[in-house]
């Protein structure tokens, strides 16, 4: 029966209760979405076509550009490598920086979620003998268990930019531990190459002097006979020990270029070369990639995980900014209490011991004199410097390809002109001689045949890895290796 002072459409008590509620409900939800601060958008730059997203490269993908240094079909450079992925302490590092991150971003995570505790008090307590209180004038002791509910309500996106921020930085490790693992393979591969071309040096010269010394060998019976001066004798003889005085000094590169491998590799060099696994390949042996790009597409170039590492660093600082203007809004905190009370153990779990509060609080700052001006400012300079960065990062990886395409140019055209030099020496050096033991010309013309054909080979060991290392360096400035050129078929 309706009230007869009420109108009829006038909501009952129960009815309007109900309907604050959904009201606050909703008003609680709507404010939960809003999330202060700038959202991400990366920087317009001018690249030949559009970054991925920043995210985790799949498996199947870094496997493909991760193992570019099998292409060279080396089982010892490829078991050194897995050695020094698996043994550097760099490597173990940056592994140990991504566990970090990872641990910081479940705190993130964690932070967003209710925390429930459980708190058990015993209180041994004497109150006023003139206080109107119970056991006044008496000790008594008081026991208390409770499970205590605490929850923030994220009204600003405080806690959201929290975990943005902390998911950016575990991506800006793990790609910063991938530039770290590519920078220790690349430097492996180029240190491998180097080590090569200082042992194929040090047999050129030991061959070279067994050579001058079978030479002088000959010159001295000659000298001796008397079919010949003492002039040309020394002469050899000079050209023998010029020989021999190169020798130590390819030896010592050889000794610092296996301590520098040791290094890399985290062994001991000496165990390592003595190790009959790494069985050394001849550096002629040694296959070089033959296919390359011709341009610099942005899908190769955009796995270069320092770029990426920096535009995750520039996520993370972006969301930073969301979460200092955050202080500037009020923090809603929700608790609540649910438990027993009573002065003997015995009636703790008794229903008359129990005992219950829910509350909420609100805070909101008034007067800081700058502090979170200070903080919003400093997120913003942050960010700035981030983007800075990033485009710096992405400038530098242009303009490395194309020094590595040049590089590995050039180092053809000179490893091919050493080659004709050397080529074009040994006639030389077989007219020198045959010109010298026909009478018609002094035994200096076959000495510095012999000099410029030693210089020309050792050239060519030279330029030999200079090619291996502008390939490494190739692949170092795509981020990886790179996918052969499809075939007319394929294309078709």
């Amino acid at each position: 029966m309706t009230d007869p002072g009420v109108p009829a459409n006038t909501p009952m008590p129960a009815a309007r209760s109900a309907r604050r509620s959904l009201t606050l409900v909703g008003a609680v939800l709507l404010i939960t979405g809003c999330a202060v601060g700038p959202d991400y958008e990366r920087p317009d730059l001018s690249l030949p076509a559009d970054w991925e997203d920043p995210d985790m490269l799949p498996a199947e993908q870094r496997e493909d550009w991760s193992s570019w240094w099998e292409r060279y079909e080396d089982p010892a450079l490829e078991a050194l490598v897995e050695r020094a992925t698996a043994e550097n302490l760099e490597i173990q590092t940056q592994a140990a920086r991504v566990r970090q991150a990872r641990a910081q971003l479940g705190l993130a995570e964690a932070e967003q979620l209710p925390r429930l505790d459980l708190q058990a008090e015993a209180t041994r307590q004497e109150q006023s003998e003139v206080a109107d209180t119970v056991g006044g004038g008496e000790p008594f002791t008081q026991y208390g268990i409770a499970g205590v509910l605490d929850y923030e309500l994220d009204l600003w996106g405080r806690l959201d930019r929290g975990e943005e921020a902390a998911r950016a930085r575990l991506l800006e490790s793990a790609y910063a531990a991938d530039a770290v693992r590519l920078s220790v393979i690349s430097d492996v591969v180029t240190t491998y190459f180097e080590l090569r071309a200082a042992e194929r040096q040090l047999q050129i010269a030991q061959r070279t002097a067994e050579s001058r010394e079978r030479n002088l060998g000959i010159q001295r019976s000659r000298y001796e006979a008397g079919a010949t001066t003492e002039l040309t004798y020394r002469q050899a003889q000079a050209e023998l020990e010029s020989v021999r005085a190169e020798v130590p000094g390819l030896r010592h590169q050889v000794e610092r270029l296996e301590n520098a491998l040791g290094v890399l590799v985290g062994q001991n060099p000496r165990e390592l070369m003595a190790d009959e696994s790494l069985p050394g390949t001849p550096l002629d042996e040694i296959r070089l990639p033959a296919e390359r790009p011709d341009l610099l597409p942005s899908e190769l170039l955009e796995r270069r995980p320092d770029v990426r590492a920096a535009e995750a660093l520039m996520i993370a600082a972006n969301a930073d900014i969301g979460g200092a203007k955050a202080q500037w809004f009020p923090s809603l905190n929700l608790s609540a209490m649910v438990g027993t009370q009573a002065l003997d153990a015995g009636d703790l779990f008794s229903p008359a011991a129990g005992n219950w509060s829910a509350g909420a609080s609100l805070l909101t700052p008034l007067l800081d004199f700058g502090r979170i001006r200070a903080n919003v400012e400093t997120a913003e300079a942050v960010r700035d410097q981030a983007e800075l960065q990033y485009r710096t990062t992405v400038r530098t990886a242009f303009r490395e390809v194309r020094d590595a395409l040049t590089l590995l140019e050039t180092a053809n055209e000179r490893l091919q002109a050493r080659q004709r030099q050397v080529a074009a020496l040994q006639r030389t050096l077989v007219v020198a001689e045959r010109r010298y033991e026909g009478g018609y010309t002094s035994f200096i013309e076959v000495l510095d045949a012999q000099r410029a054909l030693l210089d020309a080979e050792l050239a060519v060991s030279t330029a030999v890895r200079d090619r291996f290392a502008a390939t490494a360096t190739l692949y170092r400035a795509l981020g990886g290796g790179w996918s052969a050129p499809p075939s007319a078929a394929s294309d078709a």
